[in-house]
């Protein structure tokens, strides 16, 4: 912390007070006492293997925290609703980050899309270079794949799109191996994997279908980009075409070589010496979070408040159980999974089954 923040910014002082384990211990379980050593109303940000998320995240709801998560929350529906029902009954607010949803393209184009008609396909592509395997090798595989940490951004974007006017109905999973497997030896886990979706318009479009393919990689050669990121969204009257990866902005060095930039996610170089990336979309999907806990806090708002305008907890199912279908379709050899619902026009996933179809 002190090499990456406090010697590169003036005025940044990354000591820690108190941390739980200390140091020079390890202690899965440490959360508890962690958790219970914040008051109501305080907030809790969860970055750990998605498989510890829902432990993590319960003890501090069930203290009246508001908590923050990364993407995904959880990895089953099951989980999600778990999450929901808690964020209720304790009346706090639980947010995902999913910072795609800040970044301003991103947002403009799903403004955008509200115009063009029903859905009709939706394709998106996110990888990172291979070498990722050997930073993520103490988890990859094993509590997670690469579908959960890299498909969940534009699952999710797409979601966010199609809010109230269309919703996933049947999920199929393909993979390619090869390259994982050797370089984590004792795990096997896919390279890439390609989640294909049929999805059912409702409202304006009731009666037509769509469908999307979100395919994402950890198996990637190094680049000009660390990640990838680019989508094709369609409806029946128009289409939008987004290269996340490539601004226009490229930068060249003796020691690193031609590189792509993206700035709007996250400014690392120092404005006379000061941090100056408040404005980036990696920070405001933070700064989002903080703020709405001070306005519940204050009574001002309650977490209800939040659904339309930030990605809290019981706006961002669907993105589980299609990301938890497309798993359960790889591990039942690519067959099919059924997302069903509890009405004709829900769109709050109520479980999965297999097709029979």
């Amino acid at each position: 912390m002190q090499q990456v923040l406090g010697d590169v910014y003036d005025g940044i002082d990354p000591s820690v007070v108190e941390t739980f384990p200390a140091d020079d211990v390890i202690d899965p379980e440490a959360f508890r006492p962690a958790s219970a050593a914040f008051n109501a109303g305080d907030c809790a940000i969860v970055f750990t293997p998605d498989d510890t998320h829902l432990e993590i995240a319960l003890a501090c709801i069930r203290r009246g925290m508001h908590v923050l998560i990364t993407k995904p929350p959880v990895k089953t529906l099951e989980e999600h609703r778990q999450l929901m029902d808690a964020a209720a009954e304790h009346k706090v607010l639980v947010q995902v980050e999913l910072h795609k949803r800040f970044d301003p393209i991103y947002a403009d184009a799903r403004d955008r899309i509200q115009h063009l008609g029903p859905f009709s396909f939706f394709n998106s592509y996110m990888s990172q270079p291979k070498h990722q395997l050997d930073t993520f090798k103490a988890w990859a595989g094993k509590s997670s794949d690469i579908s959960y940490y890299l498909n969940s951004h534009h699952v999710d974007f797409h979601v966010w799109t199609q809010r109230g006017r269309s919703r996933p109905t049947t999920v199929t999973a393909l993979s390619s191996t090869g390259v994982a497997d050797a370089k984590l030896k004792d795990v096997q886990t896919e390279d890439t994997i390609t989640l294909t979706v049929q999805w059912q318009n409702l409202g304006e479009g009731a009666g037509s279908t769509g469908h999307a393919l979100y395919t994402s990689s950890w198996a990637a050669p190094k680049s000009d980009v660390h990640s990838q990121q680019r989508w094709f969204y369609m409806g029946q009257c128009g289409e939008v075409n987004v290269d996340q990866a490539h601004r226009g902005y490229t930068v060249a060095t003796d020691k690193d070589g031609f590189s792509n930039a993206n700035p709007l996610f996250w400014k690392p170089a120092p404005t006379n010496g000061r941090f100056a990336g408040q404005r980036c979309y990696g920070y405001t999907s933070f700064e989002s979070f903080v703020e709405a806990a001070h306005e519940i806090n204050s009574g001002r708002a309650t977490p209800a408040d939040f659904d339309d305008t930030l990605p809290t907890i019981s706006t961002t199912v669907a993105s589980t159980a299609i990301l938890e279908a497309g798993r359960r379709s790889l591990d039942a050899g690519g067959r099919p999974m059924r997302l069903v619902y509890s009405t004709d026009v829900d769109v709050v996933p109520l479980r999965i089954e297999e097709s029979q179809a």
